[in-house]
């Protein structure tokens, strides 16, 4: 993996996953300049410390090279009882936990706004980036699926405004 090598579970896109969230929590350590490192160090506040940053949204890539694609609903009361939302989907993911099993909760992120359908993505660029946004929608993944992980810039989710 890189510096630090807190982890070592011998799945390196778990070992990274691992190190976002810490750095979320501002615990990590970070010495290294390569995409998801600049990320974290960014998030931590290292290379500017008056960002505000709070997340670092990853793409994952299952293990035939394939960007992977998440799903889920939006809660919905209607009529004073909870119901379910059109389903959405995404490719960029906010790392909430990872389990010593690595099985991780993502939470997906939409641009402000957006509501992509399960046909709008095709692949990643399709996904607006701009404004990104909690959905509040979260799913659990085995992260012993996944081969690749792409960091995109560090960003605030929660302090858009």
């Amino acid at each position: 993996m890189g510096c630090g090598k807190k982890f070592d579970s011998g799945n390196c896109v778990a070992d990274i996953l691992k190190d976002i969230v810490e750095a979320q929590d501002d615990i990590v350590e970070n010495c290294c300049d390569t995409s998801c490192e600049q990320s974290i160090s960014d998030l931590l506040g290292e290379t500017d410390p008056t960002t505000g940053l709070d997340t670092v949204p990853v793409i994952l890539y299952c293990k035939d090279c394939k960007p992977f694609k998440g799903f889920g609903a939006e809660r919905k009361f209607k009529n004073n009882e909870l119901g379910i939302g059109d389903i959405v989907a995404s490719f960029i993911f906010r790392v909430k936990s990872v389990d010593e099993d690595n099985c991780a909760v993502l939470e997906l992120l939409l641009s402000d706004g957006e509501t992509c359908g399960h046909g709008d993505l095709k692949d990643p660029t399709d996904q607006s980036t701009k404004d990104l946004e909690a959905t509040g929608i979260c799913i659990t993944v085995d992260l012993d699926c996944f081969c690749h992980v792409t960091c995109l810039p560090a960003i605030s989710v929660f302090n858009n405004d």
